[in-house]
């Protein structure tokens, strides 16, 4: 079993930044895909970015791109999200999740691990 646990959300101006962390537990060493997604009120879980360990490739949803940038510790026990220059529009509840194959999907069904989810807001 792997746990995962976010924490780093809060109450922002547009402008600024946040980083949001993601601490994983248990069989880390099992894990080879990891993804950030996000939920606005009365909006489906939308992908937000991905990184798969081996290689350390990648992957941002347009809206966020250039913006954003994921990264994650070798050992697979910290994942972050480091989101720059933040819009009202980023305003949700952002949820980390992981994956034991290195695929990366960007639909939340495709995910074994969640985390229980931590709030970004941003005011205008």
């Amino acid at each position: 079993q792997v746990q995962l646990v976010e924490s780093g959300g809060g109450l922002v101006q547009a402008g600024d930044s946040l980083t949001l962390s993601c601490v994983v537990s248990g069989r880390t060493f099992s894990v080879n895909a990891m993804a950030w997604f996000r939920q606005a009120p009365g909006k489906e879980r939308e992908f937000v970015s991905a990184i798969r360990f081996s290689g350390g490739d990648t992957y941002y949803a347009d809206s966020v791109k250039g913006r954003f940038t994921i990264s994650g510790d070798n050992a697979k026990t910290t994942m972050y999200l480091q989101m720059n220059s933040l819009k009202p529009e980023d305003t949700a509840v952002y949820y980390c999740a992981a994956n034991h194959g290195s695929v990366i999907f960007t639909t939340p069904r495709q995910y074994d691990y969640w985390g229980q989810g931590t709030q970004v807001t941003v005011s205008s």
